[in-house]
């Protein structure tokens, strides 16, 4: 087993495979907006901090919508509450597709089911050289460029014709 193989995440909201429920959807789903509770394990040797990302690569865009990027979550770090606040002291989190900072959950259109994936990234450095303010392409560039090691799981979500004719 390599130090890779290690590293997990898991989420009590959200189980691997799960359905997004109320608390993680956006007011407009009825849903609460709250990021889901996250917790990881067996982060590679040489990991000095961690970024978070939530991404739904279903999305009708060409390229996803990119739900949540967060950065410089510290080493020592091993969890993250559900609702974790757009402003969390000591962890930088971009401005997503919704054009908020911080999380936002699921509301896509009708259709067929759409995946998000939450993923945990170990990364060598303790702070990322990346600004919030600035388009979060830059944040996922430094994020992805550098990693040591990712672990993520898939929770699904759909609007159904029926729910968006009510």
């Amino acid at each position: 087993m390599t130090d890779a193989d290690a590293f997990t995440l898991v989420s009590r909201a959200l189980p691997d495979g799960s359905v997004v429920g109320p608390p993680q959807l956006v007011a407009s789903q009825g849903g609460q907006n709250l990021s889901p509770d996250l917790a990881w394990s067996g982060a590679p040797e040489g990991t000095r901090s961690f970024a978070v990302t939530c991404y739904d690569p279903d999305a009708p865009t060409g390229s996803g919508f990119w739900h949540w990027i967060a950065w410089d979550v510290p080493a020592a770090t091993t969890s993250l509450p559900a609702g974790l606040e757009r402003e969390h002291p000591g962890i930088r989190q971009a401005v997503n597709d919704f054009g908020n900072p911080g999380y936002d959950g699921p509301e896509p259109p009708a259709g067929p089911p759409h995946r998000y994936v939450f993923t945990v990234h170990a990364l060598p450095v303790e702070h990322l050289d990346a600004d919030p303010a600035a388009p979060h392409v830059a944040a996922r560039f430094a994020i992805f460029t550098q990693q040591l090691a990712s672990t993520s799981f898939t929770a699904t979500y759909q609007v159904s014709e029926e729910h968006t004719r009510g």
